[in-house]
């Protein structure tokens, strides 16, 4: 693991401490007991469902990557499935550092070179932020009046999401005609604070750029957008039922969209820094909170919902990774190491 890696889990692991901290009261008064009542009277079906939904946005996944890559290699999207779906599983036992992998396994499937997969990677990554924050935009600004708490900071939350999609659609544009002098703008800025910074950031944008290069017609956009909204529709669903799936909570079980769509972007704002099994805890305490602090939901009854919600949208695919893993022998710890090595040679190349 690279030193600035054991800093994130040395820094994060103090805030999971602090936060331990600052809530054992709360923890103290948590009963197990009520915690598996309240998975007992669980509406399963209504999980299992979830999870159909979870296994759906996978295939979604590889038909958009290759989508993406078809002007450098035409190949079939149910091809891709298990190169998504190992990809995960690495993610979800290793954490964000496994994140590399999935272009990894890609290049080694196709026959193509890592770096044109890696910016494929950087323009799904874009279109996953860009449609979640569509989504979450819509829902929000759409969402009766009295459908949320805290209103006031949920609609100017609605309003800057959109104005983030929207300033995203417009960086995008302009990658996409003038990517080399974007990218030198850029580097120049953040080159007054470090040239290091500067030159990381301007790669970055040049590698954006290439994989823009992936879309070159409305079709190519049109078709990558479609399959990124879908995709999270499944997703954002997936969570609105296993919320619902809890009948012995009201505050759960009546559970709607617009409030859904929080703690969507409670749990991906918690997994965006992903650490192995402690970020799970992690992810299960801030989802938890939100349930308990913004919709007033019992303490056992978020915290069994918010593991479920992990389990569903995170963890559930691990059992089905691990087996195709198996069966196409890949080890997982070998492809997280081979990709982050291959990874950070072509950066050190770009450098020179």
């Amino acid at each position: 693991m690279k030193k600035k890696q054991w800093i994130v889990v040395f820094v994060l692991a103090a805030v999971v401490a602090a936060l331990l901290y600052w809530g054992r009261d709360q923890i103290l008064r948590f009963s197990p007991a009520q915690f598996v009542e309240q998975l007992r009277q669980a509406n399963w079906w209504k999980i299992i469902l979830a999870l159909g939904c979870i296994y759906v946005a996978y295939v979604f996944r590889a038909f958009r990557w290759a989508r993406l890559m078809r002007h450098n290699k035409p190949v079939s999207g149910l091809s891709l499935v298990g190169t998504q779906v190992i990809g995960f599983t690495a993610v979800a036992l290793i954490g964000r550092f496994a994140d590399p992998v999935r272009p990894y396994l890609v290049s080694r499937k196709t026959g193509t070179d890592l770096g044109s997969q890696i910016a494929v990677y950087i323009v799904e990554r874009l279109f996953d932020a860009g449609s979640m924050a569509f989504i979450f935009s819509v829902v929000i600004l759409l969402a009766p009046a009295g459908a949320m708490p805290h209103p006031e900071i949920v609609k100017k939350a609605g309003i800057g999401g959109m104005a983030l999609t929207v300033a995203g659609a417009l960086f995008l544009v302009a990658v996409r005609l003038a990517g080399h002098q974007v990218a030198a703008f850029f580097e120049r800025i953040f080159g007054m604070i470090s040239k290091k910074l500067g030159h990381a950031v301007g790669h970055k944008i040049r590698t954006f750029h290439a994989g823009l290069d992936t879309m070159r017609s409305f079709g190519d956009f049109g078709w990558v957008a479609g399959l990124s909204l879908s995709m999270w529709a499944l997703i954002t669903y997936s969570y609105l039922s296993t919320a619902q799936a809890f009948t012995a909570s009201p505050e759960l079980s009546s559970m709607t969209l617009a409030k859904c769509i929080l703690l969507l972007a409670f749990s991906g704002g918690a997994s965006v820094l992903q650490l192995p099994i402690l970020g799970w805890f992690t992810q299960i305490g801030f989802v938890a909170a939100a349930m308990t602090r913004f919709y007033g939901a019992g303490q056992e009854a978020s915290t069994a919902c918010a593991a479920t919600i992990l389990l569903v949208t995170f963890l559930g695919i691990v059992p089905v990774g691990l087996l195709w893993a198996r069966f196409e022998h890949v080890s997982l710890h070998k492809v997280a190491e081979e990709s982050e090595a291959e990874e950070s040679e072509i950066e050190a190349l770009d450098a020179e």
